[in-house]
Order: structure tokens, then sequence, then C-alpha cells
């Protein structure tokens, strides 16, 4: 495998930006299945090649794999920020097919993400259905709402203020529980959340909310807590099921 960091002026941030790249040895690009995996709130586009074995995953089955770079602005299009929304789900996947030749085909395309990278991936999917052949959320913020309104979230009021507002409201466009119910087709989507994390229920949730809206979902909450072992076994479980 190849593995590269990539440093581009992004036109949707206006400045300069970085994602990692992980790329088959075999193979034509084209050909390749392409993986976005979304980091959390805490780190970096380096945190899954630092903490897992993604490459070896890729390896293993010739996938791409693309990690950007979204600070801590939970994948959206800030009110007072930056659009980080429309840099994951339009312009990345426009830079790495130019650059790599990576398909942008829908069956070649899936999208992954843990905790805010979670979100971040169920918003791509949720809001581009057509776009993706499966979506994977692993201890995912999927009630956004209910979460900044938490009297302990990881959130300055600042950066709340940045991201939705001084009123910090979350409008229909940043609430998976809309966005499901507003889309004409849903891609097969993947949720695994630990029964110790403080996620689980809101991840049950929205589980039995996608069940209802007759969604192809599965559910995989076994014991396990907000860490990155349990969200490297939810990268190999949600491969296994996407057949990667």
């Amino acid at each position: 495998m190849a593995l590269a960091r990539v440093e581009y002026s992004s036109k949707a941030l206006e400045m300069n930006t970085s994602f990692q790249v992980i790329l088959p040895d075999e193979g034509r690009l084209d050909r390749a299945k392409v993986i976005f995996l979304l980091h959390g709130l805490m780190d970096n586009c380096t945190g899954w090649t630092r903490y897992t074995a993604c490459e070896r995953y890729a390896r293993q089955r010739g996938a791409a794999m693309v990690i950007p770079e979204v600070q801590r602005s939970f994948y959206m299009d800030g009110v007072y920020g930056l659009n980080y929304f429309s840099y994951v789900s339009q312009e990345l996947p426009q830079a790495v097919h130019r650059m790599f030749g990576l398909s942008l085909e829908r069956e070649k395309n899936y999208i992954m993400g843990l905790s805010m990278g979670g979100y971040g991936a169920l918003k791509c999917a949720l809001t581009y259905p057509d776009r993706y052949a499966g979506c994977g959320s692993f201890s995912g913020v999927t009630d956004l709402a209910t979460f900044m309104a938490a009297p302990a979230i990881p959130l300055r009021e600042r950066e709340l203020t940045a991201l939705i507002g001084p009123e910090h409201v979350v409008g229909p466009e940043n609430d998976l529980f809309q966005l499901a119910r507003n889309a004409q087709s849903l891609p097969p989507i993947y949720i695994s959340c630990g029964r110790q994390d403080r996620h689980f229920p809101a991840n049950e949730a929205f589980v039995n909310h996608l069940v209802q809206l007759g969604a192809k979902v599965r559910f995989d909450h076994r014991d396990g807590d907000h860490t990155w072992d349990f969200w490297e076994e939810s990268l190999v479980k949600c491969l296994e099921y996407f057949q990667i």
C-alpha cells in the first residue's frame, strides 16, 4: 500500500488543508473501492492511521481510504465557521478523483466515521444517498440537538455559536432524524455503539427511526465504550458487512 499525506488548497475552505490517502499497490485505482474515513472531535486526519491498523485492512481488501481533516467542525458548514460539510461531501471526492483517479461511482464509494465522524458520515449519506453504496457510524453522535444541549459536552459555547448560530438551534440540515425522513432512498447503514457508551440510547433511538422508515440497517450493539479498541473492531465488522 501507499500512504500519503496530501497538503492542498481547498476552495470550499479558502485555505490549505490536509488529508491522508491509502492507495492499493496493484490494480487500477479507478476500480478500487473508496472508503472515506472520518475522524472524531479530538483527532485529526492522522488518528485512524495512528491508532488502528486501517492501512492493513485496506491492503487486505485492495481498497483505497481517504481520511480528511475537519478540525472540530462537526462536519458542518458553520454559521460563522468554515464550510467543512461542503468540503467533505462535494469537493474532496472530486479532488481525489482528479489527483488519483479514484472512482466517483456510487457502488464504489463508502463513508464511515467514529463519534463526531459517525455523525459526519451519516449526514453525508443521508444528504446525498445517491453517492454512497454504504455508510458506517461507530459510536456516532446521532441526536445532535440533545448532545449540544447537554451541560457537559466537549464543545465550548463559542464553538457552538460558530457552528449553529447564537441561538444554538440545530437546523433541519444538521438533524439526522429529519434528513432520514427527507431522503428519497437510503443506502445500507451499519451502526455500532457500545452498551457502556453514553451515546448508546441515542444510537438505539436513531436505529429504531431508520427501521420505521424502511432503511436497511445493521445495529451492532455489544459491550464496549467510547474507545479506539471498539472503533477498530467496528471498522473491521463494517467492512465485512459491506463485503469490502
